[in-house]
């Protein structure tokens, strides 16, 4: 049996007329770069997310760029993030010039370690950013509550956690703003690239939205130096047909981590701590394995595709170690990147198909 580690393909085939038609209707309107379809999904991605004000831009790494700039942080300045993470987060913070300070994970639920976020923050402080990895919401009561009492925005890194909340709370809306991203392999993924920054701060989203296009509210009005971080019309067109079916298919990938919850008693692994209450979008399902390339191998052997998110923590790459400033030796950051595997988990992941995973890990790692 062959199981990809993701397969985009199959999701386009399923919606494939939907699609066609909404790349038709722009390519007959000609409004290509922003315009009414891009505005369209501004409003309708708000919405989903409880109500909150949108602005897409071209990819997520933009979307957090933008925000830090429209924020004045720079030169001299500290952001709290985290190592475990996609290069995007603190490549951000590099961008403005000011230095990322990353802070160990949690044992249980991978994401910010508030403890460690209070030991951090110091007058150079300038924001937080917390990541939601793999689709986990990060402990945001507290790491809010530490934040505002040293009166430092919370920027949240929402790239893979589409509509995970907390009771009738949705990501992007515990900080000040948010950064989403819509790569394709995303749970909400675009036909290119994509991203958007949600907050209820008017003003911000006005600065963004400027700084998004060439630093301009008027065409040929420049009032500062901006970026050309426009989202395309076709990927805000697509957006919107994939977003009136991500709540289904968000179910659908939350059932399938409670399938994998077989595993457990499989003595050569662990897994990740169940969510089914929301706070969990299931982007990226990981197990902790003693020797994860190597099991990648075997399973490849099989037919079964995995992947590593991340196995190398940003602050250990050669192009970041030098500009980062670690917060002691992050050592559950260390372990979590040596010990992940990535398994297949998507909506179109077919049951017999996952059935073969849970086969072949038992008969690899061998279940009691």
């Amino acid at each position: 049996m062959n199981v990809p580690y993701l397969d985009i393909s199959a999701q386009t085939r399923l919606i494939r007329p939907a699609l066609e038609q909404a790349i038709g209707d722009v390519l007959d309107s000609g409004s290509f770069v922003l315009g009414p379809h891009v505005t369209a999904f501004e409003n309708e991605f708000g919405s989903a997310l409880g109500g909150i004000g949108t602005v897409a831009c071209n990819s997520g790494t933009s979307a957090l760029h933008l925000i830090l700039k429209a924020l004045g942080i720079g030169p001299g300045d500290e952001v709290v993030t985290v190592s475990m993470t996609f290069a995007a987060t603190v490549a951000a913070v590099l961008y403005t010039g000011a230095t990322p300070v990353v802070v160990d994970i949690e044992p249980h639920s991978w994401t910010m370690d508030p403890d460690q976020l209070r030991r951090a923050i110091s007058a150079k402080t300038k924001a937080v950013i917390p990541v939601h990895l793999h689709g986990r919401l990060a402990d945001m009561a507290s790491i809010c509550d530490i934040a505002d009492a040293a009166g430092v925005p919370v920027i949240e890194d929402a790239a893979q956690a589409h509509l995970a909340h907390r009771g009738d709370q949705y990501v992007g809306c515990f900080g000040l703003a948010a950064a989403f991203s819509f790569y394709p392999g995303k749970n909400l993924g675009a036909l290119g690239e994509g991203g958007a920054v949600v907050s209820r701060d008017a003003q911000l989203l006005k600065d963004v939205a400027r700084l998004r296009d060439w630093g301009t509210d008027y065409k040929y009005d420049h009032q500062t130096l901006g970026f050309n971080y426009r989202m395309d019309g076709i990927q805000g067109a697509v957006l919107s047909v994939k977003l009136g079916l991500l709540s289904e298919w968000t179910h659908e990938r939350v059932r399938k981590a409670i399938v994998y919850e077989g595993l457990r008693s499989n003595p050569g692994l662990s897994l990740p701590t169940l969510d089914t209450t929301g706070g969990h979008s299931y982007h990226v399902y990981s197990i902790l394995v003693r020797e994860p390339e190597r099991l990648g191998q075997e399973l490849a052997r099989v037919g079964i595709a995995t992947g590593r998110h991340y196995p190398v923590p940003v602050h250990l790459q050669r192009a970041y170690h030098a500009s980062v400033q670690p917060l002691g030796d992050l050592s559950r950051t260390v372990e979590f990147a040596r010990s992940c595997l990535s398994l297949p988990l998507y909506p179109e992941l077919s049951d017999p198909q996952q059935e073969y995973v849970i086969e072949q890990l038992d008969r690899l790692l061998g279940a009691r």
